[in-house]
């Protein structure tokens, strides 16, 4: 089943910059699949446009049956609903503590009280968080937070979690560590995740799909595949 396709996408921005250019792709549900590119390539872009922070200039973005190249602006939270997002920089709200920041996610979707609890619960024992539920975000360690921030991105049991440069911010056995966490997400809940990243050990360990992106375009498109710059990529520098 096809989670995600990408038709012929191009996006152009205001200032002329073309960062996607006719670029195709699809990802089935239950993927791992890595998106990988130089700086400028146009992978955030990419990632941007699955969640709906930019929106494609011409083609279509269908995730989980919704084309986000026509959804309305004031229809986007149906899109994200469907999905979970965790970035680099973590995005917690300082003060409050792991488990108001995870059950933060389901409130502000007006979720009933009853049905937050054993969900923020479940999310923050997926992350190994179970006994840090009260500590504020600066109390914990780089991982830790992004540990939250996984925790919030799944509460809500959503088909799709994108991750861009999720372990940017850390180092190596902690990046390790969270990739083991995503893995487990993937493996265990069946959890369509994509996640863009510059770490080429990581990429290289996991052996998982890989997706090459260049100036806007696939360049290659590797199942079980490495950290590999594409040829005519390495030719042009």
């Amino acid at each position: 089943m096809k989670l995600i396709k990408v038709d012929h996408a191009y996006k152009v921005y205001k200032n002329g910059t073309t960062a996607i250019a006719d670029l195709s792709v699809s990802i089935d549900k239950g993927e791992f699949v890595f998106v990988i590119g130089s700086t400028g390539c146009g992978k955030s872009t990419l990632i941007k446009m699955l969640y709906r922070e930019e929106k494609p200039t011409k083609g279509d973005v269908i995730v989980g049956g919704i084309n986000v190249a026509k959804l309305r602006n004031s229809k986007v939270y149906k899109l994200r609903r469907k999905l979970g997002v965790v970035f680099q920089d973590f995005k917690l709200l300082p003060k409050l503590n792991v488990y108001e920041n995870v059950a933060f996610a389901l409130e502000s979707i007006g979720l009933p009280s009853d049905e937050i609890r054993p969900k923020v619960l479940k999310a923050i024992e997926a992350v190994g968080l179970k006994e840090k539920a009260r500590n504020l975000p600066s109390e914990l360690s780089g991982g830790e937070q992004q540990r939250v921030a996984i925790a919030r991105a799944i509460v809500n049991d959503p088909k799709l979690l994108i991750c861009d440069e999720p372990t940017g911010n850390l180092d190596h056995e902690t990046s390790k560590e969270i990739m083991n966490i995503l893995n487990d997400i993937n493996k265990n809940l069946g959890t369509t995740i994509i996640m863009a990243t510059h770490d080429k050990e990581l990429v290289n360990r996991m052996k998982k799909r890989v997706l090459v992106i260049e100036q806007g375009v696939l360049a290659s498109d590797n199942m079980k595949g490495s950290y590999k710059v594409h040829e005519s990529l390495k030719n042009s520098n």
